[in-house]
C-alpha cells in the first residue's frame, strides 16, 4: 500500500518512471499480489510518519531515516496493524488503483 503522492514523485526522468509506472501496473494483476493505493482525497483516520512492514502479529519493521527498527512489543506491534487496518479502509484497490497509476503514468510522460 502506498500514498498516491508517491506515484507522482520525479526520483528519475519521464521514461524510466514511467517504465516503472508500468511495471507496477503489470505486478499489481498478479493474483497474489493486494496493492492498494490511498488517494490524495482520503479522509484520514491515521497518519502514517514512516514506513513499516507487518511480518505477521509478532513483528513489525519500521523505517526510519537512519535505521531500521524490529518492533516486537506486542502493544506496539497491535499499534502498527491498527493502524495497517486503518490505511487499508483509506485505500483504493484494482480499477480504481489502476486509475491512479494511469493518471500519474499521463504525467510523467508530459
Amino acid at each position: 500500500m502506498i500514498e498516491e503522492a508517491v506515484l507522482h514523485y520525479r526520483v528519475c526522468e519521464g521514461p524510466e518512471l514511467s517504465a516503472q509506472l508500468r511495471y507496477l501496473q503489470e505486478v499489481m494483476a498478479r493474483p497474489n499480489v493486494s496493492f492498494g493505493i490511498i488517494p490524495l482525497e482520503a479522509r484520514r483516520t491515521v497518519w502514517p510518519l514512516e514506513a513499516f512492514y507487518a511480518f505477521d502479529d509478532t513483528q513489525v519493521a519500521v523505517e526510519t531515516l537512519t535505521a531500521e527498527v524490529d518492533v516486537t512489543a506486542p502493544t506496539e506491534v497491535r499499534t502498527y496493524l491498527r493502524a495497517f487496518v486503518e490505511l487499508s479502509r483509506m485505500a483504493v484497490y484494482g480499477a480504481a488503483a489502476r486509475s491512479l497509476i494511469a493518471k500519474a503514468l499521463d504525467s510523467a510522460l508530459s
